[in-house]
């Protein structure tokens, strides 16, 4: 099982990034989500794509974030628009057959990316 994210960098704020999270060795996955962590902060859930199409989304992300899920690639996007300070972080990728609720619990989560970088400056 692999997951390898890409397309991290540094933008000003009020830019945009697209995150890719290419999988391999993994399917029929009913979660595959972004989880972000800010340095001495606790890693929290972005957005998560179903199976089923359905996605959800943490309320401070709502609106400028978009996942969607190319399933001919296997490949996880994270189209990330209007970006603020606040919003950088290293990004994972992650996926779950657990738990696929409104919620993201860490503790459900089977399988994490090593993470790509995202800086965000005034």
């Amino acid at each position: 099982v692999q997951l390898v994210e890409s397309g991290g960098g540094s933008v000003q704020a009020g830019g945009s990034l697209r995150l890719s999270c290419a999988a391999s060795g993994i399917t029929d996955r009913h979660c595959m989500d972004w989880f972000r962590q800010a340095p001495g902060k606790e890693r929290e859930g972005v957005a998560r794509f179903r199976s089923d199409g359905s996605t959800v989304y943490a309320s401070s992300v709502k609106g400028r974030f978009t996942v969607s899920k190319d399933d001919a690639k296997n490949t996880l996007y994270l189209q990330m628009n209007s970006l603020k300070p606040e919003d950088t972080a290293m990004y994972y990728c992650a996926t779950t057959n657990r738990w696929c609720d409104n919620y993201f619990f860490l503790s459900a989560i089977q399988f994490w990316g090593q993470g790509t970088q995202v800086t965000v400056s005034d």
